[in-house]
């Protein structure tokens, strides 16, 4: 069966399925989602402002002809389409995206954890404890990446519980993603304790990731590499596991 998920409303096929693809490129699964101008990836947050600095019309009249160029301009908030948080996004004193070492982002050994949000939100301490090792990016598969762009994926969201989110800093792992519009539990208090012990013990946080359900539960890598800008603790990624 051809891997497909649905993103805008567009049906986009995953990279280990395209046709002709060559073997290295069947290896290799995008779990990011697209970021389009308009796009509404954290509610209440301005959605990005995609547009031309130059177009390849304006552009014409700098060159001969038959040459042309576009230059785009973006405007945007960091929080957009699949992020991930550096703990500058939660402590000031934080490393922030140019200050994490790049083998902090690349080919970590991946385990995914899989917690259907159908059967409750809360990813609890039993979902997670004795499953991972120190090192390790664990990418928690809840299903609800079928909801993105929609008002649906905003709200009652699945979620990381306190409790397991100590357990994963206890086990040392490097990082923790999920397919959730947030890790943390965001109705009622306004509190995170999953992003306050993740980030205070520099281990890195992506949300917003899809297609996990055409990765293995192991025998994967994983990246999620964001460009070094000082100042910045969150930032969109092209985040993707690559089997082994």
């Amino acid at each position: 069966m051809v891997g497909h998920v649905r993103i805008l409303n567009k049906t986009i096929l995953t990279e280990p399925h395209k046709r002709g693809a060559s073997p290295a490129a069947r290896r290799l699964i995008d779990l990011s989602h697209i970021i389009e101008h308009g796009l509404v990836s954290y509610k209440g947050l301005p959605p990005p402002v995609i547009c031309d600095y130059l177009s390849r019309e304006d552009s014409r009249k700098f060159y001969e002809g038959g040459t042309e160029f576009q230059i785009g301009k973006i405007e945007m908030v960091t929080n957009t389409g699949t992020y991930i948080d550096c703990p500058f996004h939660r402590y000031p004193d934080g490393k922030d995206c140019a200050e994490m070492p790049l083998e902090r982002f690349v080919d970590l050994p991946g385990v995914v954890i899989r917690a259907e949000y159908q059967r409750g939100l809360a990813v609890d301490l039993a979902a997670v404890e004795g499953k991972v090792t120190a090192g390790q990016a664990v990418l928690i598969h809840t299903g609800w990446a079928a909801h993105w762009n929609t008002p649906a994926y905003y709200e009652n969201h699945p979620f990381v519980t306190a409790e397991a989110a100590a357990y994963l800093a206890d086990q040392r792992v490097a990082l923790v993603g999920i397919d959730s519009h947030n890790i943390d539990d965001t109705r009622g208090a306004r509190v995170r304790p999953v992003h306050t012990t993740l980030l205070g013990q520099e281990i890195l946080i992506v949300e917003h990731l899809c297609n996990l359900e055409h990765v293995p539960d192991s025998g994967f890598t994983f990246t999620a590499l964001p460009p070094k800008f000082k100042g910045v603790g969150t930032f969109p990624v092209r985040a993707m596991a690559r089997i082994t």
